[in-house]
This record gives C-alpha cells, structure tokens and sequence, in this order.
C-alpha cells in the first residue's frame, strides 16, 4: 500500500507543500495564500499536488501557519476577558520595569489584548507555597460572570496568584464557566503556563485566550476540507519548538504554534546537514522580508524559555507581548531579498527592515516597484540570472533594477554596480552581526558551526555571511527555498511541559518534584498516545539560579531523576553555568524555579534528494561580483544536472528553480550523495 506525507508551509505571501511517497520527495508544490480563508489554499495547494495520487493514500498531513502570530500582530482575535485576582487586573498593562529604549520619552508599548473594562478580580489568594490565605468567594466570581456575559466576551482567561503552584481556584473558575457560559472558551494560567512570574504568565495566558477561537475554527474548516478531498490521514500541527502535535492539542493551546513555521526551518537545516555533536551546525534562513538564525547543536536546536510577539517595533527586544513558553531560540531582522535599500543618516546605505513584499515587489520584478532592493542589488552582481528566475517563470528587469541603484548611489557618489556591492555587503554584515552576538550571548564560538542555508536568498547570501563571522564550512542543500515545508516532514511528535517549584537546592522537597515530572510525563504519554505516535524519548530540566540573581540556566538531567538529583544537579548547574559565565560566586546557594520536561515519539527520516539527472551541469560562465576582486568570470551549472561526487571550486553559482547558490572564489565544492553542496572556504 502506498503511503503519502503532505507537508504544508503558509507564508505571507505562498504556501509551499511538498509531498513524499515512502519517504522520498515526489512532487513540490506553490500556490498563493488566501489571507481571508487560509484553509482555502492549503486545500486548493493539496488538491493540485495529489493531482495522479490517490488521496486516500494520505497517512499524515503536517502543517505550520503564520495565523496566530498575524491574529495576534493585526489583533484580530477573539473578544476577550480576564478574571483574575482581586487587586491584579492590571498586572497585564504595568508589565515590568524594564524599558526598551532608556532615552525616549514618547516610548511606546503595547496595548493589553484585554482592555481593562473586560479584566474582572475575584476574591481569592493563594500563597507562594500552595497553601490557600483566602478561599474563592463565590459572591465576586458571579459578579465577574455576570459582567462577562454582558461584555459579550467570546474567550476567557483565568490566571490567579500563584496557580502554578495550587490551581485548585483556577480548577473550579473553569467548571463554574462551564456551566454558566457554555459557549464561550476558556483558558487557565496553570495549564497553559505553570511558571513564575506573574506578568509573564497572564500575558501568555491571555494571548492564548485570544486566538483559541480562531484556530479552532480554521483547524475545524482545515479539517473538513481535507475530508472533501479524500484525505482521512491525520492533521498534525508544527510546534514552536520543532515538534509535531495533534490538533487536539493544538486547538487548546494555539499559542504554543506562534513560531511552527520559523521552527520547521530550523529543524530542517538540522536534519539536511546531518547535525552532531562533532558538527554544529548555524541554520541560516533567508526569505523576502527576514532573515533568522539558529544554533543546533547534537541534532536539537538551542531551545528559549520564552519569547515576544506583536512587537511595537518588530526587531526591537522589549517592545513585544512577552510569551512563557519553550521556542526555538532564533534571532530575526529586517533583511531580505525584498528589503529596501536607502542612504542612512550618515551617508552610507543602509538595508531594510521594511520590505517591498511581493507587490510591488523589487524594482526587476518590473510590478511598480521604485525602490531597489536587495534582490535588485544580487542582480547586478551577477548572481541572479534574469532569465531564469523562479525557473524562467519570471523573467527580470535587469536595466530598471541598474537605474534605481545608480540613482540610489549618486549622492554616495557610487555607480550602480559599487551601491549593489554596497548593498549586498551591508546585509551580510547584519546578519552576521546579529549572529554573532547571539552565539556570544550563549557561550558559543560561532567559528566552529557549519552554516546551513536555506530560504529563497539563504543559499545567495551565505558565502558572504560565512565569510563575515570566520565560518569555514557551508552546506546548500537541494530544494532550499521550501525548506520549512520540508522540515516538518523530519519532525517528531513531542510535548514540551513546565511547573514551577521555587525552593532553595538543600530546602527542595524531591517528593513533590517526583509527582510533579510523573504527572507531566503521564500528560505526555497521554497526548502522544492521542496522535497514534509510541514514545522514544524523554528528557527532564530544570531552571537553576544562585540565589539572589535575576535570572536562571536551564539544566539538563536526562531522562530521569537520579537516586541523589540534588548532588546531579548542583554539579550540572556548575558545569553549565562556568561555561557560560567563566567563573561562579562562592558560598551563594542555587535555587530551583522550575521544572521541565520533553516527551518525543520517533524522527521521521524522509529524502529531499532531487532525483538526479544527465548530461552536462556546466550551463556557462557569466561575470559576478565579490568583494575586494571586482567582477570576476564565474562558471554557471545545473542543479538538477549535478551528480554525487562531482566537484568544483569558485567562483560559481549553482542554479535550480527555488533558489540559487553562490560560492566565491576561494570555495570548494562537492555533492554529497544526499544531493547537498558542500563548500569549504580555503581562506
């Protein structure tokens, strides 16, 4: 019996699906996204793939989508309340301390997602050790209803003091909303979030809240539609941290989805270049409006506690509604093929972070674009073939793209070719820049990652960006601009699970802590169990501080705890943290906040391998740009026409219909027998 994956991959502007038989790539599809309906396209985009294919063949789809960040970005959710405790409503607009901008004194933040005529208190308290200081009052939480029904609110949040630690109040606020408001959804903080740190907590809570709603209605209608084709495999939806979950679970905590797409990415260039630990691997992803980075190291990504979203200023830090919960730790900025090029403040160019999209799109796309763009500077370079764009479907303006970017260069006092190599060297810089702070910051030297590229410009700009941070190795896999699509194809099912237990390390009741990480790992079985998949691995954390800090290290035990876990884990906590930090206080004590655990069913191990053709790879020779040689003559070949162990060296650029690789000068280069070019940088 034949058995057929579909993985699909919604973008702002196309959703890329790729469809495997038996665990080889057979068929690639693009079609438009449909903003008002995304279920639409997703339908439409399958519904051409399975074109020769019977639908019923169709084991399994994987999904990652963009839907809730925009819901949340455009704020267009459901209508939404809060009940919380007396005295905290407006935890949720105080947010914390921190500004992101010291200087700015018309300083903008962002708006709560529950103004504060819906955010309703009820008498209760929970102290900081469990123990109830004041039981629900009744009489407060009917009032609360009362007003919510008459707010008319479609979703409800509930995040009480110190839940994580007794959720009981919250326990019987959501039976009693049951049975009072039947129709309307409701999320507590003690599932969703069990975690310290209260303004973190409600915002991730109320966020949740917020688009519930309407991902249960697109996964609903996304459903059905796959029904109306045939398709009676299962749905199962791309996590922010690489993993897979049914929509059971998707549907109860859509904020756990806010980063799927970004994730399958990262997962991707993971699995392609064969990450181990004796080869760490930079995932490097390069679109139309953004570029991100990731560290990947043993096969796993370096995983993030929490992150923003809808943030006032996108690529600043603090200017965003901050989510507790686990997510591929990633870095993003405003640099794309459609990133617009200017003269900055001082003279020089400056790229991006606004972007022309695909309309008008860059000036060669010749669709009203007037502002020149990355893509239009990668054309001059001799990088990009005009006639051999998206495969030859679109042919580009060339002269138009070299006008704008004279025009761009002249009060710099710089040709049109000098702004293009501007231009090109700008971005890599900040990318590479931003890439390598973010290694610093976590303790790595990024010199010694082989960087994967993927995305429609990853594989154009990775010679340069690998140049800039001193990386020597680099990996352009086949197929890269539908990567992320790809990658969710790789990606086990797995459930990532937290519970705070603040205590000092001699003070931790390790009965407690037991129960806590079996009743997690019973959820997980239980969920895992849920999406038809058996369990392969488990690994158990913990976030660990000296007392007195303001932040923690998050520490990995294994799979289990051991017969002595507090003498394991002060000696894990010290390894990690003189790794980070080169040197520890004496005589301070750790303290444990939470605690963590990941549940994981098998890899899937499909092939992306384009199935290689014959002749001659060698297209021809064109002249391309590279800095401090000028145009230089560089050879032309086929991707599809390149077999494994065929080597060339540099200057090169190597050209399929999704994308296209450069490799300079100095670079040498190999098919490997997974179809991927390998490049060595020999200076």
């Amino acid at each position: 019996m034949r058995q057929l994956r579909v993985a699909v991959d919604i973008g702002g502007t196309f959703t890329d699906l790729v469809l495997v038989e038996e665990n080889r790539v057979v068929a690639i599809g693009k079609v438009l996204t449909t903003p008002d309906d995304p279920s639409r396209g997703v339908a439409e985009g399958i519904e051409e793939l399975l074109q020769g294919y019977d639908p019923q063949f169709v084991v399994e789809v994987v999904h990652g989508t963009t839907l809730i960040s925009n819901s949340l970005i455009e704020r267009k959710g459901a209508v939404t309340g809060l009940i919380t405790t007396e005295g905290f409503r407006d935890v949720i607009a105080s947010g914390r301390e921190q500004r992101y901008d010291l200087y700015d004194l018309f300083l903008e933040m962002p708006e709560p997602l529950v103004p504060r005529r819906r955010r309703w208190g009820v008498r209760e308290r929970v102290l900081a050790d469990g123990t109830v200081d004041q039981p629900l009052d009744q009489g407060s939480l009917s009032q609360a209803v009362d007003s919510a029904r008459k707010a008319g609110v479609e979703s409800i949040a509930v995040c009480f003091l110190h839940s994580y630690r007794n959720p009981d109040h919250e326990e019987a606020v959501r039976s009693y909303l049951a049975a009072e408001l039947p129709d309307v959804t409701v999320t507590v903080s003690s599932d969703v979030s069990p975690e310290v740190g209260e303004y973190h907590r409600v915002s991730t809570t109320v966020a949740n809240a917020f688009v519930l709603p309407v991902v249960d209605r697109y996964l609903g209608t996304l459903e059905d539609r796959l029904r109306s084709l045939g398709v009676s495999g299962p749905l199962r939806i791309m996590l922010s941290t690489g993993g897979l979950a049914a929509t059971l679970t998707a549907r109860r905590f859509p904020v756990r989805l806010l980063e799927s797409g970004p994730a399958a990415g990262v997962i991707s260039a993971g699995y392609l270049a064969g990450a181990t630990a004796d080869r760490p691997v930079m995932a490097f992803d390069m679109g139309g409006t953004t570029a991100k980075a990731a560290l990947i190291e043993s096969g796993d990504p370096l995983i993030a506690r929490e992150f923003e979203t809808a943030r006032v200023y996108r690529f600043t830090k603090g200017s965003g509604l901050p989510i507790r919960l686990p997510v591929i730790d990633m870095i993003e900025i405003g640099a794309g093929g459609g990133s617009i090029a200017r003269v900055g403040p001082f003279g020089l160019p400056k790229v991006g972070p606004d972007s022309a999209s695909s309309v008008p799109g860059p000036v060669s796309y010749d669709l009203g674009g007037i502002d020149p763009t990355v893509t239009d500077a990668d054309l001059i370079l001799g990088y990009l073939d005009p006639k051999f764009f998206l495969g030859g479907e679109m042919e580009l303006a060339i002269e138009s793209a070299r006008d704008a970017l004279a025009a761009l260069g002249e009060p710099m006092g710089l040709s049109a070719e000098e702004t293009a190599g501007a231009v090109h060297r700008v971005v890599n810089e900040n990318m590479a820049s931003a890439a390598r702070m973010h290694a610093i910051e976590r303790g790595r030297d990024i010199r010694k990652y082989t960087l994967v590229a993927t995305g429609g410009a990853g594989p154009v700009h990775a010679w340069g960006v690998a140049k800039a941070l001193g990386i020597t190795h680099i990996v352009l896999p086949p197929r890269a601009g539908v990567a992320s699509a790809f990658g969710m194809l790789t990606a086990p099912t797995s459930f990532e699970f937290a519970r705070s237990i603040p205590s000092g390390l001699a003070d931790t009741d390790w009965a407690e802590v037991r129960d806590a990480i079996d009743l997690m790992l019973e959820t997980g079985r239980r969920q895992l169990k849920e999406s038809g998949v058996e369990e392969t691995d488990v690994v158990v954390a913990a976030d660990v501080r000296y007392q007195g800090q303001g932040d923690s290290v998050t520490v990995v035990l294994g799979s289990e705890l051991t017969d002595d876990p507090s003498r394991r884990l002060e000696e894990r906590f010290e390894e990690e943290y003189l790794r980070l930090y080169g040197s520890s206080p004496s005589n301070v004590e750790p303290e444990i906040l939470t605690w963590r655990l990941r549940i994981s069913g098998p890899r899937p191990e499909p092939d992306i391998a384009a199935r290689f053709g014959t002749g001659d790879a060698l297209r021809g020779h064109r002249d391309m740009w590279f800095p401090g040689q000028g145009y230089v003559e560089g050879a032309v070949f086929d991707r599809y026409a390149l077999v494994p162990g065929f080597e060339f060296s540099g200057p090169a650029v190597v050209e399929e219909r999704e994308s296209t690789m450069v490799i300079g000068p100095s670079g040498r280069a190999l098919v490997t027998d997974g179809g991927n070019v390998e490049v060595e940088i020999l200076d």
